[in-house]
């Protein structure tokens, strides 16, 4: 998918992306494999597949979904290199990002590309997701919470559910989604205040694979000891 391919399969969902859009994209995919030659950032360097499985992808979450409409809070976990919060923030400017990673390598890419895009309303914080959804200054604090893992749905929930304003949504990205893995996810994401409200099941274009955007609407406060210390909610799953 090359940036005409992209910015056509984007207006035919209903978004169209302006000429600094466009730039700002193009001077993304610049930076990523600029910086991917000194830290791991992606195994995807090549142009059209980073705008169809990175961008494109990211940006999946406002077309197939209406949570982005108005001026949301959106914090990404373990963003990585920005997915899927920044090509989200490029294409909803009104979006306000929270960005918080464990690898200060990360951070200092993600900040930089903040200032070569010129975007506001992004902040990034070095830190577990554990602690981070323990801190009273971010805990229940986003309207939308996503993580783009390959982590189990129970895992994921503990990092993610903490995070979200009584009824916000977490939003789980993945690119396959078994029923039998949100069937044993229910138990946890109940206990952490949440309810499954929707599975999005889609193709992404030029038969790259299917995609499930899963949302789950939080419904109550999450109980206090959850997450649990860094570490446990993945050798231990609820």
């Amino acid at each position: 998918m090359n940036p005409e391919e992209f910015r056509t399969a984007v207006l035919e969902m209903g978004l169209a992306l302006d000429e600094k859009q466009m730039a700002q994209y193009a001077r993304y995919y610049e930076l990523l494999v600029e910086w991917n030659e000194k830290i791991n950032l992606t195994a995807i360097t090549e142009r059209d597949e980073v705008y169809l499985k990175h961008f494109y992808d990211s940006i999946t979450l406002g077309l197939h979904t209406d949570v982005l409409e108005g001026e949301m809070t959106l914090c990404d976990v373990g963003a990585g290199a920005g997915f899927p919060s920044i090509p989200l923030k490029i294409a909803y400017p009104n979006l306000k990002v929270t960005i918080v990673d464990s690898l200060n390598k990360r951070i200092n890419f993600l900040e930089l590309l903040f200032k070569e895009l010129g975007l506001e309303g992004v902040r990034c914080y070095h830190d577990r997701a554990e602690t981070f959804g323990q801190n009273p200054d971010h805990r229940a604090a986003y309207d939308i919470v996503t993580a783009r893992a390959v982590a189990r749905m129970s895992v994921l929930s503990e990092l993610c559910v903490p995070l979200v304003k009584k009824g916000g949504y977490f939003v789980a990205m993945k690119a396959a989604s078994s029923q039998e893995e949100l069937d044993d996810a229910k138990a946890a994401i109940a206990t952490l205040g949440g309810k499954v409200e929707e599975d999005y099941a889609f193709e992404l274009p030029k038969e790259e694979g299917e995609r499930h955007i899963i949302l789950i609407k939080k419904t109550k406060e999450t109980p206090k000891k959850y997450p649990r210390k860094p570490g446990i909610p993945n050798k231990k799953p609820l």
